[in-house]
């Protein structure tokens, strides 16, 4: 296999990914007879072209097995444009804000930038943000309750969100699997669309936050129609097309 072109060498190589799911860098150096160098240079650019996920020690099929990636996964997809969007959403975040963050790993770059704030009440479903809040001394964190979705960290179901009738949240950030003109914000779980659901009638503004690869792509729920998103923030590769005919609803868009 020394002798292919590089670019079917990694053809081969996502090939082999795809089938099985996953491949470690020894599995595949091993298999194409080169070196471990080699192998993660060829990963990495698979990645960069989204054509599969980087994981430490190998790489993971976009579609392995499930339609869900757990959050650990979604993390290492669009880290810099996360950190990007999560840190201008924190810019709307103001001391003694009351505010919803969802169970997203975008979200989780919102909290990752809202540590230093005071007498801030976020309340949310995911488990991992209310970790990286412990510290947050001037930050309350109240966790809705419900059944634990383990891939995702999250609490789900309708009999947990009864706090939300009990605080009076200015705005709620979403990620989202996808965002469309037709469907508005949707989600690959019909669960975590639930608890989204009720929490955008309450909050008194809707602030999606989607990197570029979540726009015109549509979930199994939709959880928010086109007209009630008050705002998105995203980053500057979106696609102009779409961006302009969410902003002609009269929602801010900002590119990041």
């Amino acid at each position: 296999m020394k002798d292919l072109s590089v670019a079917e060498r990694r053809q081969g190589i996502l090939n082999r990914v795809t089938e099985a799911g996953r491949a470690s860098v020894a599995e595949l150096s091993q298999a194409f007879g080169l070196s471990e160098v080699t192998i993660r240079a060829d990963l990495q650019s698979l990645a960069e072209s989204n054509l599969l996920l980087r994981t430490h020690g190998g790489a993971v099929a976009l579609n392995s097995g499930s339609q869900y990636l757990s959050l650990n996964l979604r993390r290492l997809q669009q880290t810099q444009e996360k950190a990007h969007i999560g840190a201008a959403a924190a810019e709307l975040i103001h001391d003694g804000d009351a505010i919803f963050l969802d169970s997203s790993s975008t979200a989780l770059a919102i909290a990752q930038c809202l540590k230093d704030r005071r007498y801030l009440t976020v309340v949310t479903n995911g488990l991992a943000i209310a970790q990286e809040l412990l510290g947050a001394t001037g930050v309350s964190v109240t966790v809705t309750g419900g059944a634990l979705r383990r891939d995702t960290a999250s609490l789900v179901g309708g009999d947990g969100l009864d706090i939300l009738k009990r605080v009076n949240l200015s705005k709620g950030f979403f990620g989202s699997h996808g965002i469309s003109m037709e469907e508005g914000l949707t989600d690959v779980s019909a669960d975590e669309a639930e608890v989204k659901r009720v929490v955008v009638q309450v909050v008194r503004e809707v602030v999606a936050v989607v990197d570029r690869t979540k726009w015109g792509r549509v979930g199994v729920a939709s959880f928010a129609p086109a007209h009630k998103i008050d705002r998105v923030i995203t980053d500057r590769d979106a696609p102009s097309e779409l961006v302009e005919q969410l902003r002609a609803t009269g929602a801010e868009v900002i590119l990041v």
